[in-house]
């Protein structure tokens, strides 16, 4: 009894000693089978996949109490690209032994209540390897409570801290505890995720809410055997699976999926101390990202000894493309930035010293060279810029694509600012401005990515605008607010507004230019402090005094910084009292466009602004196109989560003809982000003031006065800019430029015929007559986006995008001129000229979407990859004669097939491994039969496919098609060729529609001719005419002509009756010298020549018959050559200010079809205006017929949505007519009759009321047109 009582207490003090959290004995070793596995594809039967697998042991071996060595063995790594159930994995004993070579080497790590930190390994040990690591180590990552079933945490992992949801489950047989970790990776607060190529790509948070482009889930799942030592982990299972679009996800996506698998072998006694080598920190359980600038995910080349690969691999680049684009070579582009980044600074001096003296070569080195995204490429310019060895050109467009490209990180912004310090960057004032840009858009770039953003960053510009506005320099002013436009940094707001009117501290008076710049230069502040931009532009839109642009400006910044409800509220209220029109306006049709926006960033603005314009319109509901205007259109789609959005801006005042200022901008929506794309801008204030200054009380009828007002553009100020325009590319101005008065003076010099050799056009005549040879490349990586995101097994997965040009363009001439010049321009029009050309000029554009595994060892994923070439070689002679005015042209015939455009693209499974980087494998993951898989021949890597067509599912679509339009006469013909291959899934719409192969493509072809064709000519001869004038004496003769018309119709007018009676009235005095009979004015001829027989082809002339109040033209188009009368016949008359007709006429001798189109006005007393259109048709081809039916139908429907009503009825056959009244002073009638049926709809409003607009084209007419056309 005693003994048995023993025996219980014995038990119980056992029991009570087992614990379940989570511990390891310093004095044991636990060995543990390890597999990792990685794959990617999209889920469905039959489709292709490619993935990663590794096999391990590891063992855990206790050094003390909380620090605890892991030792890898028997590593083996296979990778799989084919068809799951058809292919299996392969070895890859290489690249095992490669990774073996460090993975086999000792990790120590600290260990303590199931948390892992301090991980420490060799020196030599790289990131990628520890990484691996890791993912290895994150299963002993495991919180256990035994107090609770179910509870939350927030706790440290691979994928950074995130919030995991425990589930606990005690197996009361075995005592085992089952633990279920789901994390949540999507909420992480320091995500182990990074961005890069994407700070002017701006999030977009609202878009978030209707939909994901990526979604991901994390679960492990825990074996934990109870232990006097703490709970024991017998087995772990982790699946991490995760789906991509480059839409919503909802609609199909591409997944991966990890796995990782960890089963306890065995428990030992570690036998002795084991001491192990000096090793390094390597961070926490957190995933440490490697440079991935390096690691192109599209590719994979050895990178040893990169020097002398990179310079033979620019000779072959420029070699092959030096006279066209050659598009099998415009991927090693992609090659050529790898090597160039992975070389030492010292490498980019070899390869400058060796290519500087060829100018080919050195073009190609300096457009590449820009990628180098680090120190190293601010040191090679800073040397340049010292040494004065590059152009102004060179320097301006390798600075510009280089700081745009740069890593923004703190070291790089701060040595980017030497730039602004050198004295050879004032050496161009183009370059001076595209130094200061620059360095702007690197400070916006590095703002993206460190909150708060220093001040010290945007401080040079900061110090660059005061010290212009002390200096009062007003083009140094525009440039520096320009630039702290690019930098958008918050901590310039109080910079800007000491230029502004009305908020700075101190009393400002600058010009409209500079305010405009001011209030420009707050685009990007209004994300980033929208209040503070808030707060500045309802200040200036109150300032009434201010100029209008500038209020207008305003508005529209304050819309950028998307105002609540509220504000708008407070707009619309001042709104209602403003005076100003223009302002009004632009303020009103903004609010419009926004009110029926429909992409997410404007989600509650657009509420907001609908209930202003139900405010406003009823009392600007009807401000015609004539104030300033704000036009807005837009699209989104939820499906696709990708949308566009185009803005216009037409700035007026109420004291000029001339808009004051003019603006474009794009926008582009796409997974969450938003990137604006090229914008324009014009500003006129030269000619604004000349306008203003030279008509006072313009009107429009007064055709003289503008005749005056062009010919005074001499009395603007010098010192005043005519024209300013700019470019913005993603939000980023890069160029600005001011057309000033004296640079169009040398242009007009330059051209004038009086001009002499001193002429540049002299020199461009002489160089042409001893031939000239011109080619330029310019390579381009338009973007890099790129993703990086930990996984569950220390692998990093990334989602890129790379988008590259290279552009091309050859010339090849030489001119004759006879009489050669001597003396003057001018002689070139009593001459021959001649012209022998050849050349080439297209792009070819490579566009790679990658989602995968990335590293410098290994990659395997999806890749989606696209091919676009555009190639226009020419090659033609052409001779003209001005005093004749005869031009010919004469291209060779078509004998080798050409493609001039054309599209490929497919979607790939792909591994690849450092080890062995010539034996990579792209499988298209549609299958393809053997015989239509000839987009593979393109492919260097080994292509995997099914071995029978089984594999082929019933929902393949395999469409192909050839369209060829043919002339027999001239030997040539124009196909459009298209090939898709698809399999398409309901549940994976949309993105079925870009996965597979696709093949689009335009070419010119040689097609059979009637005779053998030698070249083809086309002529143009007009009817001579009187010596030329120059620009001044056309002027002066117009206007003198507009005198003498204006009196004749004012005597016609007070005589009437008698220019009634009389057949040669006042308005027909100019015409009183030319022959009346009718003469070809104009002669095409479009002939293919076969040697000595006669021409075939097309000969088109152009008659005019002059009458009094009418203008009578006829075309009539013959066919050329043997057994042949199709003809075409084109009578027009025009009656003045009343009705326009058209007779068409075709077939044998105009004969075969016919039909005519008429259009008239009319506004009788008593009547309202009224414009009337009809189109007849007697005989016409049953091809035409067709098309007009296939129309005809969908025009019932499109009347619905635009709002007409219908009636059937029966109207005149093989005729169609509509009509257009009037009905008030600003809204019209319509009605459009059909042969079966009438779509009309009444009171459309318009801008501009039509009485207005009858009266002002009569007005015009009458008083210059009639006249001057007859003259």
């Amino acid at each position: 009894m005693r003994g048995l009582l023993l025996c219980c207490l014995v038990a119980l003090a056992t029991c009570q000693n087992v614990r379940y959290e989570l511990g390891l004995n310093p004095k044991k070793t636990y060995e543990y089978k390890y597999e990792g596995t990685v794959n990617f594809g999209l889920g469905m039967p039959n489709l292709a996949e490619s993935g990663l697998r590794m096999t391990c042991k590891v063992k855990i071996i206790g050094v003390s109490a909380q620090t605890f060595v892991l030792q890898v063995s028997d590593l083996a790594f296979e990778d799989f690209n084919g068809f799951p159930g058809k292919n299996g994995f392969n070895a890859s004993p290489k690249l095992t032994q490669r990774i073996a070579a460090q993975l086999v080497k000792p990790f120590m790590f600290s260990y303590a209540s199931g948390h892992v930190s301090d991980i420490r390994a060799a020196a030599e040990i790289s990131d990628t390897v520890v990484n691996i690591v890791r993912g290895i180590l994150g299963f002993f990552q495991v919180t256990v409570k035994t107090t609770q079933k179910i509870y939350d945490l927030e706790e440290v992992g691979i994928h950074g801290k995130c919030p995991s949801n425990y589930v606990t489950e005690e197996n009361l047989e075995t005592k085992d505890m089952t633990i279920t970790q789901v994390v949540d990776v999507n909420v992480c607060k320091e995500k182990a995720a990074i961005y890069r190529g994407m700070a002017t790509a701006v999030l977009d948070k609202v878009s978030k809410q209707r939909g994901e482009s990526v979604i991901s889930t994390v679960r492990y799942v825990y074996t934990v055997k109870p232990t006097a030592e703490g709970g024991l982990i017998t087995r772990a299972h982790g699946l991490e699976r995760q789906h991509f679009s480059p839409f919503n996800v909802k609609g199909g996506s591409f997944k991966m999926q990890a796995m990782k698998d960890m089963v306890l072998l065995g428990v030992t006694d570690t036998p002795r101390a084991v001491t192990y080598g000096p090793m390094e920190s390597k961070g926490n359980l957190v995933y440490k990202f490697v440079s991935g600038e390096v690691n192109v995910p599209i590719m994979m080349q050895n990178l040893d000894d990169p020097v002398p690969k990179a310079v033979e691999l620019i000779k072959h680049l420029a070699e092959a493309n030096k006279y066209n684009i050659d598009s099998a070579t415009t991927e090693d582009t992609i090659k050529l930035y790898q090597l160039l980044r992975v070389m030492p600074y010292e490498g980019l001096e070899t390869m400058w010293r060796q290519f500087a003296g060829n100018e080919e070569h050195r073009r190609w080195f300096l457009d590449m060279i820009v990628e180098v995204s680090d120190a190293r490429i601010l040191k090679f310019l800073e040397i340049r810029f010292q040494a004065g060895d590059l152009t102004a050109t060179e320097a301006l467009q390798t600075l510009l694509l280089s700081i745009n490209h740069l890593n923004a990180i703190p070291e790089l912004v701060e040595m980017a600012k030497m730039f602004l310090n050198l004295p050879f960057s004032k050496s161009s004032v183009y370059l001076w401005h595209t130094v200061v840009l620059s360095y702007g858009s690197l400070v916006y770039k590095h703002c993206a990515y460190y909150t708060p953003c220093p001040v010290n960053a945007v401080q040079p510009l900061l110090d660059l605008a005061l010290e212009s506005l002390r200096n009062g320099n007003e083009e140094d002013m525009v440039l520096a607010l320009k630039a702290l436009g690019n930098a958008g940094h918050p901590g310039s707001i109080k910079t800007i507004m000491r230029f502004l009117p009305g908020v700075a501290a101190t009393p400002v008076d600058l010009p409209p230019r500079v305010l405009s710049a001011a209030v420009q230069s707050m685009r990007l502040i209004a994300a980033r402090d929208p209040h503070s931009v808030q707060e500045v532009t309802v200040s200036l839109f109150l300032q009434k005094n201010l100029p209008t642009e500038i209020r207008m400006l305003a508005i529209m910044i304050l819309f950028d910084t998307k105002p609540p409800m509220a504000l708008v509220s407070t707009v619309t209220t001042h709104l209602l009292e403003e005076k100003d029109l223009h302002v009004v306006s632009f303020a009103y049709s903004y609010l419009r466009s926004f009110a029926r926006s429909n992409t997410p960033e404007n989600q509650f603005l657009s509420t907001a602004c609908n209930v202003a314009v139900k405010i406003l319109a009823p009392k600007y509901g009807r401000l015609s196109y004539h104030y300033s205007k704000a036009m807005r259109m837009d699209w989104f789609n939820d499906d696709f989560l990708i949308g566009t959005a185009a803005e216009v801006f037409m700035l007026r005042s109420a004291t000029n003809i001339l808009p004051t200022e003019i603006m474009t901008k794009g926008k582009f929506f796409f997974i969450g982000r938003i990137l604006q794309l090229m914008e324009l801008g014009i500003r006129a204030d030269g000619l604004k003031d000349l306008f203003a200054a030279g008509i006072p009380g313009f009107s429009f009828s007064d055709i003289q006065s503008l005749f005056n007002v062009l010919q005074n553009w001499e009395i603007l100020p010098n010192d005043k800019p005519v024209l300013s325009a700019y470019s913005r590319a993603s939000g980023q101005e890069w160029f600005f430029a001011d057309m000033s008065k004296e640079f169009i003076q040398d242009i007009i010099r330059a051209v004038s015929p009086s001009a002499g050799k001193e002429s540049p056009l002299w020199a461009t005549i002489e160089n042409l007559q001893r031939g000239i040879s011109w080619h330029w490349t310019k390579p381009f990586l338009i973007f890099e986006a790129r993703y990086f995101q930990a996984t569950t097994l220390g692998l990093p997965l990334e989602i890129s995008k790379y988008y590259e040009t290279v552009n091309g363009i050859t010339v090849n001439a030489k001119a004759a001129v006879n009489p050669p010049l001597t003396e003057r321009l001018g002689q070139l029009l009593n001459s021959d000229i001649s012209l022998e050309t050849d050349g080439f000029v297209g792009f070819t554009k490579d566009f790679w979407v990658f989602y995968g595994i990335n590293t410098e060892l290994f990659q395997c994923g999806s890749e989606f990859k696209s091919k676009m070439p555009i190639a226009i070689p020419w090659k033609f002679t052409t001779k003209v004669n001005v005093r004749e005015k005869k031009f010919e042209l004469d291209l060779p015939s078509v004998k080798t097939e050409l493609e001039m455009f054309a599209i490929r693209s497919n979607v790939y499974a792909v591994t690849r491994n450092i080890e062995e980087p010539a034996l990579a494998k792209m499988t298209p993951i549609i299958p393809v039969a053997s015989d239509a898989n000839h987009e593979v021949v393109h492919m260097d890597p080994t292509v995997v496919r099914p071995e029978s067509d089984e594999f082929l599912a019933p929902n393949t679509w395999h469409p192909r098609a050839k369209m060829c339009a043919e002339s027999n006469i001239y030997g040539a013909g124009l196909c459009v060729e298209s090939e898709l291959r698809r399999e398409y899934y309901h549940e994976e719409y949309p993105l079925y529609y870009f996965l597979g192969y696709t093949q689009v493509a335009v070419k010119v072809v040689p097609a059979q001719a009637i005779k053998a064709v030698d070249k083809i000519h086309f002529e143009v001869n007009a009817a001579p005419s009187r010596q030329p004038m120059s620009t001044r004496q056309l002027l002066e003769t117009l206007r003198r002509l507009s005198k003498e018309a204006t009196q004749r119709v004012r005597l016609s007018s007070e005589s009437a009756s008698s220019v009634r009676g009389s057949p040669n009235g006042p308005p027909d005095y100019l015409m009183e010298d030319l022959n009346s009979t009718p003469e070809a004015v104009f002669n095409i001829k479009a002939f293919a020549m076969s040697g000595n027989q006669k021409p075939e082809g097309y000969d088109a002339a152009v008659y005019y018959t002059p009458e009094p109040n009418i203008q009578n033209a006829q075309l009539i188009v013959s066919q050329v050559g043997e057994d042949t009368n199709w003809k075409m016949c084109v009578d027009t008359i025009l009656h003045a200010h009343t009705e326009a007709k058209a007779h068409i006429r075709w077939g044998a001798e105009c004969q075969s079809y016919e039909m005519s189109m008429r259009g008239a006005t009319a506004h009788l007393p008593g009547s309202k205006p009224t414009l009337k259109a009809k189109v007849h048709w007697t005989r016409i081809p049953e091809t035409m017929a067709e098309i007009g039916r296939r129309i005809e139908s969908y025009i019932p429907g499109m009347a619905f949505l635009l709002g007409f009503s219908q009636q059937h009825e029966r109207n005149v056959r093989q005729e169609i007519s509509a009509s257009v009244v009037a009905a008030s002073a600003d809204s019209v009638d319509v009605k459009i009759k059909f042969p079966g049926y009438t779509v009309y709809r009444q009171a459309i409003p318009v801008p501009l009321p039509p009485a207005s607009i009858l009266g002002f084209q009569h007005n015009i007419t009458t008083t210059a047109i009639d006249s001057l056309g007859r003259a």
